[in-house]
């Protein structure tokens, strides 16, 4: 059983640290800041795509807008926005579509034109036009075999680039015009735009237009907001890090150990987890994963209570961001479901499954402990 006020608590937290990094603020605030002159394009691609181009055509009404984004995170826009959806984390024909697209948009821009790019996490999957002699199948298998292996993102999205003819900088070495702007929402460690996107922003040195990339939003700021939003509640905010980095349970061992000795207050860590696959996995994603390997590790605890889940609100092929658990979460069943992958549907028979909707915006993962 959870503790419905812990329970309430943490999840208005995590909200706090998310509705600091939507899209739509996120790009509205940059817009005004970094006084950005209306473009001639506008190209949104990401998880929080939808939210990033709404915020651009109420600033810049009637600017042609092509928007690439996940299943289920479209949102109704003003013409003449067109949006295409696709998948993640593997790519499907749509990705191929999208990325014909985004390509053939970016290379029929005429000389002295301005182009703004939103750009959020899952672009790599979500658009793309393989190199020569690789079929989407191809694509589909190099996709999910890196997934399987539990690779970071900056491994992935490095393997991506070579078999992309649109990342790695190649998409706008298609342009001709005279200024790109790219306004990013950060999913990566770092906040590099050679890896955001599979390297939206690789290789500036070699363009021949302006390019003025901003971060407009990425863990930190989630973070900070989480820590404030705790504050207000009277809590005391002990841990704010991002060291999500590890595998989940590594992780699950680590924080369990510090949350058993820890005094009653607040932890707050960002990051993105990795998890190692077996050959058929079940229900689950990586925040899923987590939240169980840690049940084990504060199982018996009271007073705890811990939830994990993405900021684009949801984890792995899933439609849960992830998972909110107590020190009554595990029981000896719970082993096998975490050995075959399948930690979502463990935490699903019990309730602890977190369910939030597609947020608007896309910066790793969070995990908020309360330790009462």
């Amino acid at each position: 059983m959870l503790d419905e006020t812990a329970k309430s608590h943490i999840e208005d937290i995590w909200w706090a640290g998310v509705h600091a990094v939507r899209g739509a603020e996120s790009v509205a605030r940059a817009l005004t800041e970094q006084q950005v002159a209306r473009p001639d394009q506008i190209i949104a691609v990401g998880k929080a795509a939808a939210s990033m181009a709404e915020a651009a055509l109420s600033r810049f009404p009637g600017t042609p807008t092509l928007v690439v984004t996940k299943y289920g995170h479209g949102a109704p826009l003003p013409a003449p926005a067109r949006t295409v959806e696709a998948a993640h984390p593997v790519p499907d024909q749509n990705t191929l579509i999208a990325g014909h697209e985004v390509f053939h948009t970016v290379r029929r821009m005429p000389e002295g034109s301005h182009l703004l790019m939103l750009v959020s996490g899952g672009a790599s999957s979500l658009a793309e036009l393989p190199v020569e002699g690789m079929t989407l199948a191809g694509l589909m298998k190099a996709n999910t075999d890196m997934l399987a292996q539990g690779l970071d993102i900056h491994a992935m999205n490095a393997r991506r680039k070579d078999l992309s003819q649109i990342k790695g900088g190649k998409l706008l070495a298609q342009f001709r015009g005279e200024l790109v702007t790219t306004l990013a929402i950060s999913d990566v460690e770092g906040d590099a735009l050679s890896v955001i996107g599979s390297g939206i922003g690789d290789a500036p040195e070699f363009y021949r237009f302006s390019f003025d990339p901003f971060i407009v939003a990425s863990n930190a700021f989630a973070r900070h907001a989480c820590a404030r939003a705790a504050t207000a509640l009277g809590l005391n905010v002990l841990t704010d890090s991002e060291t999500l980095y590890a595998n989940v349970y590594d992780l699950a061992r680590d924080i369990g150990q510090k949350l058993r000795h820890a005094p009653p207050g607040v932890h707050i860590w960002g990051g993105e987890p990795t998890i190692k696959l077996p050959p058929d996995p079940g229900q689950g994603g990586r925040n899923q994963a987590l939240a169980l390997a840690l049940a084990r590790e504060i199982s018996g605890m009271i007073g705890l209570t811990v939830l994990v889940a993405g900021t684009d609100g949801t984890d792995g092929p899933t439609d849960a961001a992830g998972g909110i658990i107590s020190g009554a979460t595990w029981s000896e069943e719970a082993d096998r479901f975490l050995r075959q992958a399948d930690a979502g549907r463990y935490l699903e028979q019990g309730g602890n499954l977190f369910k939030s909707g597609p947020t608007g915006t896309n910066v790793m993962d969070l995990l908020i402990a309360l330790k009462t």
